[in-house]
């Protein structure tokens, strides 16, 4: 990619503006843990930023997520999903504890589901999870999912079917008990 006269970050910064809210929400919906999508989401600017100059121009969200699924299971494979330790409690007593996301379409999806729902998510395989929130809740095409996880769009499909199946299986006694079904 050629810079011309505006600086390297100046590039970066203006081409990632308008889709780091998607890489952001991204991770939060595939770590569903605040701090840990916001981990992912600036590893992913700062890798994004160290091969800015090899990025082709074609797909930057694409290309973004691509990298962010990648950070996302590695960190998952390789174990650091550790549980928090820690407490809430200061020697004045407990601690009050206030949710200071202004993310609202987080908010929005965590209202639109229900426990029951982000439950089944979080027991999809990774792999599987990743191809249902990048088609399904990213809206991107089947070809943009191929791209962002580096497989073939033959793998998209077949991990959105299982995938599919999975959160179906796993969701069925909660439509019944709605009374979806």
């Amino acid at each position: 990619m050629l810079w011309g006269k505006r600086s390297k970050r100046d590039q970066f910064e203006r081409a990632v503006r308008g889709v780091f809210p998607s890489v952001y929400n991204t991770a939060l919906r595939m770590s569903r843990n605040r701090e840990e999508a916001e981990d992912l989401a600036q590893e992913t600017m700062v890798r994004a930023y160290e091969a800015f100059e090899r990025f082709d121009g074609r797909n930057l969200k694409a290309w973004l997520l691509r990298i962010l699924t990648n950070l996302f299971i590695n960190r998952y494979r390789k174990g650091q999903r550790e549980p928090e330790i820690g407490t809430l409690e200061t020697d004045d007593g407990p601690m009050d504890v206030v949710d200071d996301r202004a993310d609202p379409a987080a908010e929005l999806f965590d209202g639109l589901l229900g426990e029951e729902v982000e439950e089944a998510l979080k027991k999809l395989p990774e792999e599987y999870r990743a191809a249902v929130l990048l088609t399904d809740v990213e809206g991107l095409s089947y070809e943009e999912t191929a791209d962002a996880l580096g497989v073939p769009i033959g793998t998209v499909r077949s991990r959105l079917a299982r995938g599919r199946a999975l959160l179906r299986s796993e969701l069925l006694n909660y439509a019944k008990s709605r009374g979806y079904l």
